[in-house]
């Protein structure tokens, strides 16, 4: 019998870094699923999940998509390597996506979000990218209302055989 994994906090597939707030200020049309170009200690880090994506945000540079100011600290494991915490990040994407992003960036105006960071079932780094419009105030006003609705009902649900 095969010895038991010891735990070690690493993050072996799953959610590395989530954008909260990007669907909160954005109303997201598509999601599309990147690859990201990382050195061996960032993706250490990522696995670690220290990463930070709430101030990311994706755009192009000669023609290809690139992740911006994505936070990934240095990995603190003994890794004598060193990179930029918030050095730029080339995207992975079909050419026919990357068409299709730009093209509704130049066209509508539209944002390009990054959701989350995380690790699909081979162990590789992928960004979920939303394409969305910018929300007003008062749609995030209604957002939040709709969302505090959805939790008194439950627990008036969850409460309704009770009784105190």
């Amino acid at each position: 019998m095969a010895a038991p994994k010891k735990k070690t906090g690493l993050i072996s597939h799953g959610i590395a870094a989530q954008n909260r707030k990007g669907r909160f200020n954005y109303t997201i049309l598509e999601t599309f699923e990147a690859g990201l170009v990382l050195k061996g200690p960032e993706v250490k880090s990522l696995r670690a999940g220290r990463a930070q994506i709430t101030e990311a945000y994706a755009g192009e540079r000669n023609g290809e998509l690139w992740l911006f100011n994505c936070y990934i600290p240095e990995y603190q494991g003994g890794v004598l390597s060193r990179f930029d915490s918030r050095a730029p990040r080339k995207l992975l994407l079909h050419k026919k996506q990357v068409e299709k992003l730009l093209g509704a960036v130049a066209r509508q105006g539209a944002a390009l979000v990054p959701l989350d960071i995380h690790f699909n079932a081979r162990g590789l780094a992928k960004l979920t990218l939303g394409l969305g419009e910018g929300r007003k105030n008062v749609d995030k006003r209604h957002a939040i209302a709709e969302r505090d609705w959805q939790r008194d009902k439950a627990r008036l649900i969850r409460n309704k055989g009770r009784e105190d």
